[in-house]
């Protein structure tokens, strides 16, 4: 099953602009390797949810998977061959907004090149370009 929430204020919302880059959520912080993301834009559910399979299927149970973003966005779409006006369409789907830096996923219980194999099958999931990243633990 996607990611939603379980309820929200208002049912739809607008489109926005995703500007910048992360302030937050842009150290690995659960986990000891994690996958940074390069691009702006939005993931849908369906997209983390492709991701997070991807790398418990690869682990085999081992370790720890951590999803670091969810899909608090609503995104609606009028029906096909609709006219114009009538309003704004029924929400469709759920997206999280990501700026370049944002931590996508977060590997942890398992060593360098295993846990690189499984964010690399996480990276060809989603659509922007990301990158491996390492725990600093000297901070």
């Amino acid at each position: 099953m996607a990611m939603m929430p379980k309820r929200v204020k208002w049912r739809k919302s607008q489109r926005g602009k995703v500007r910048g880059v992360a302030g937050k959520g842009n150290t690995v912080a659960f986990g000891d390797f994690g996958l940074q993301c390069l691009g702006s834009g939005w993931l849908t559910a369906r997209q983390i949810e492709a991701g997070r399979v991807a790398a418990t299927h690869y682990l085999h149970r081992e370790g720890k998977v951590y999803v670091r973003m969810f899909p608090h966005k609503p995104v609606s779409s009028k029906p096909l061959e609709t006219r114009m006006g009538k309003g704004k369409g029924e929400p469709e789907f759920w997206v999280a907004c990501v700026r370049p830096g944002t931590m996508l996923f977060e590997v942890a219980g398992v060593d360098e090149t295993v846990a690189r194999d499984a964010l690399t099958r996480v990276a060809h999931k989603m659509p922007y370009r990301c990158r491996f990243v390492k725990r600093r633990h000297g901070l």
